[in-house]
């Protein structure tokens, strides 16, 4: 699925740190902890706690952040639809991977059992 330039960039150019507290608000408004959100965050990109923390202090962009990461190799099998858009066509590298972090929050978010989550690891 093609993405506007623009919308790419905009994306590229969102602080991490601006779009966090609104996935810990979401996961915990549906009875999930901040351990639970970060364990998501950390199967996705291999970061623990601390390094999280650094990159929010730092408040990188998600261009910064996901050029941190070490995706974890199972990333292929996050498929479905997340803000109208399926996951696995998102052709701009660093959108899908951006979409595949709102994917793991939102099916957090919705009471999906963790080793679903994170696909089985």
């Amino acid at each position: 699925m093609k993405n506007s330039n623009a919308h790419n960039q905009r994306i590229a150019k969102m602080t991490f740190a601006s779009v966090y507290p609104m996935y810990l608000e979401k996961v915990e408004k549906k009875g999930r902890t901040k351990e639970e959100l970060h364990k998501v965050i950390e199967w996705l990109t291999n970061f623990d706690h601390e390094k999280l923390q650094e990159l929010i202090r730092q408040n990188v962009t998600f261009e910064t952040f996901f050029q941190h990461a070490s995706l974890n190799p199972n990333v292929h099998l996050i498929t479905g639809v997340i803000c109208g858009y399926r996951v696995e066509e998102i052709e701009d590298p660093l959108t899908q991977q951006v979409r595949y972090l709102d994917k793991l929050v939102d099916e957090l978010a919705k009471g999906r059992k963790m080793e679903k989550i994170l696909r089985g690891s």
